[in-house]
């Protein structure tokens, strides 16, 4: 899952600071599009993230997202939280089983993390709505998929998103 995508969600619901983080600056023009207000490349630090995060939001967010399949990165997303009710979730593919890289002591401040598949959509109950956001206008989805090919361009559909390039890619048989 991408960052764009989670702005997305932010942006619908409300949100009046959306923060994008990645290593890659090519993908920020496309992360404001879609209602980024500011974004951090790790890279162009002196400081951790969840420093940076805390001195731009008065001491951190309400959500953070943790996107990249990375538990380095799962820990200074749940830093980034405000200390009391911060919520961090989790939605990252871990392609190894290790252990989550935090101490229990650090969940009785009040941060919570948890993990989501799909978002926690209850497509039984959620997909008619979902359905009148995406047909009225009020959820873009048109941005996510970003490359349409024909069938037999498989493999570079996915040599696309395996080297960041893509979001989603379109298979036209």
């Amino acid at each position: 899952m991408e960052f764009d995508q989670v702005a997305e969600g932010a942006r619908v619901r409300g949100a009046s600071k959306i923060i994008g983080i990645d290593i890659n600056p090519s993908k920020f023009a496309k992360g404001k599009a879609v209602g980024i207000t500011d974004f951090i490349n790790p890279k162009d630090l002196d400081i951790p993230v969840h420093e940076k995060i805390g001195a731009m939001t008065d001491g951190g967010v309400d959500y953070s997202f943790e996107c990249a399949g990375n538990l380095e990165v799962l820990r200074e997303a749940f830093l980034s939280t405000q200390f009391g009710w911060g919520l961090t979730v989790l939605l990252g593919v871990h392609p190894s089983p290790r252990l989550l890289p935090i101490h229990p002591m650090e969940l009785f401040n009040g941060r919570e993390i948890i993990g989501s598949v799909f978002g926690g959509f209850k497509g039984k109950t959620q997909l008619p709505g979902f359905a009148k956001q995406c047909m009225c206008g009020t959820l873009n989805l048109d941005e996510f998929i970003t490359h349409q090919l024909p069938f037999e361009k498989i493999n570079e559909a996915f040599q696309l998103l395996v080297d960041g390039k893509s979001l989603r890619c379109l298979l036209h048989l």
